[in-house]
């Protein structure tokens, strides 16, 4: 079988969450944590996003979009959202990820069907993300039953402001775990703080020549978190990662029974998968966030060695039986079941329609 890859899309990552949740705190924490990844945003007012800081990386202006009328998912439609994403995403600004960041009475569900609905060829969705404050959950829930469905929708939820809540959140954390039945990662936070890795691919800050990124302009003027002082090193003592690599091709049908079943804390799943005989002619690059997913052939370059790596991050998990389910799912048979490859074909863009054809959900 043969593909033609089309160039790779940028992910747009929505961020919502009800007022105060702590959506503005986490985005300014990945625009401080990026790992040398451009970010570009589209918010409803800057709010307490550092501009300064903004302006001095280069960032303001060009990857900045700012909505100051109201409810996103009511003041644009589908094709306006392409002209603001179009904006961000023209080949001079950089940008590797787009984080939407809603209004606090914004309905979820709209955006992920505006960005799906999208025609803008140079963007992926690239996944919702719910932030939760562990604090006011209880409230919130009470005020907005709407959260509910929020969450079943949500890719991964992060349970906020935790050193706020009664007895460290844990009544609220396995709450949100048993709302989020659909197989969201749920990640406990504090002042927003997550691993970027969660949701995109980090660039090096290597590749970055010439440029001040948001890391080097956080390292200079925070010496003295003032959230408590911790670095960005800590943010990894709490979670595990198993990195896997094989010379030998992996089954479709196997792996595809691997990621259906992936365990609760396993948050984030990346890297490349040869499928062999399936596809001699491209490698899959692999993107999971909870329980969404989504897979880009690409062709292999010429003498490149054909090569199975992948990366899991998660809490708790389990990284000798991963490894060992991860092994389970290779195959050197020379020939292909005709049919093996269509549970994967579900996971790329353009293959396949409705919600699953388009990566939506695993």
């Amino acid at each position: 079988m043969e593909h033609h890859p089309a160039p790779r899309q940028i992910p747009v990552v929505v961020l919502a969450g009800f007022l105060g949740s702590g959506k503005t705190t986490l985005l300014n924490h990945l625009l401080h944590r990026s790992g040398g990844s451009r970010i570009g945003a589209v918010v409803n007012d800057f709010g307490a996003i550092e501009i300064d800081a903004m302006a001095v990386a280069g960032a303001l202006g060009d990857s900045t979009v700012s909505l100051g009328n109201g409810c996103l998912c009511c003041a644009v439609d589908a094709s306006e959202l392409d002209v603001y994403l179009e904006r961000l995403t023209g080949p001079g600004t950089g940008v590797d990820v787009v984080v939407i960041e809603a209004s606090g009475l914004a309905e979820p569900e709209e955006l992920v069907r505006m960005l799906l609905a999208s025609e803008h060829p140079g963007i992926v969705y690239g996944g919702l993300v719910e932030v939760v404050d562990a604090a006011e959950f209880d409230d919130t829930r009470a005020k907005h039953p709407e959260i509910e469905r929020h969450l079943a929708l949500a890719d991964l939820v992060v349970v906020n402001k935790l050193d706020r809540a009664a007895e460290g959140g844990e009544r609220v954390l396995g709450l949100v775990r048993s709302l989020s039945d659909r197989g969201a990662a749920v990640v406990p936070a504090t002042y927003g703080r997550v691993d970027p890795e969660f949701l995109f691919d980090c660039r090096p800050s290597t590749e970055r020549v010439g440029q001040l990124s948001f890391d080097d302009l956080h390292d200079h003027h925070h010496d003295g978190d003032a959230d408590g002082g911790e670095h960005e090193g800590h943010l990894h003592t709490a979670y595990d990662t198993l990195s896997f690599a094989t010379a030998l091709p992996l089954d479709p049908r196997r792996l595809m029974a691997f990621l259906d079943s992936r365990p609760e804390g396993l948050y984030r799943i990346k890297g490349y998968v040869d499928f062999g005989p399936y596809d001699p002619g491209n490698r899959y690059a692999v993107h999971a966030v909870g329980r969404f997913l989504r897979f880009y052939p690409e062709a292999w370059g010429r003498g490149e060695e054909r090569l199975t790596q992948l990366v899991l991050i998660g809490s708790g998990i389990d990284a000798t039986a991963l490894r060992k389910e991860l092994e389970a799912c290779t195959n050197d048979a020379p020939h292909a079941d005709e049919h093996g490859m269509w549970g994967v074909l579900r996971y790329v863009q353009g293959l396949a329609d409705g919600p699953d054809g388009d990566g939506y959900e695993a």
